[in-house]
């Protein structure tokens, strides 16, 4: 059975960083692509950044480029992301997922949220930036 646990989440100032974790098993971690989606209050599940299986690419949202840093130890079969000058419209939760496939090759494919199957996400972890 896939599992997906996330955690690091927390209350932030603006401009402040987090790391968030998301610890996998029940299946090959370094066989599939990993990603990054998150849901703000109100609104519909956005996808943030993926990461191919070997770590050797990484994609991201424009709303996450030069901001957020995706990386997985395929050793640990965890996931991560780094949270950099958070802004108030970051908040959200944030959710791990795992992908079918080895690869997605450009962001316009990982973005695709019929890729994620509801079942191969984790629970989330709640990222509050506030003053």
């Amino acid at each position: 059975e896939v599992q997906l646990v996330e955690s690091g989440g927390g209350l932030v100032q603006p401009g402040g960083s987090l790391k968030l974790a998301c610890a996998a098993s029940g299946f090959t971690f370094s066989n599939y692509v990993m990603t990054w989606l998150r849901q703000a209050p109100g609104k519909g599940l956005e996808w943030v950044s993926s990461i191919k299986s070997d770590g050797g690419s990484e994609y991201y949202a424009d709303s996450a480029k030069g901001r957020f840093f995706i990386s997985r130890d395929n050793t640990k079969n965890t996931l991560y992301l780094q949270l950099n000058s958070l802004k108030m419209e970051d908040t959200a939760i944030y959710y791990c997922a795992k992908d079918e496939f080895d690869d997605c090759f450009s962001p316009s494919y990982c973005s695709r949220l019929e890729r994620y199957a509801t079942k191969y996400r984790g629970q989330g972890t709640q990222v509050t930036v506030s003053s």
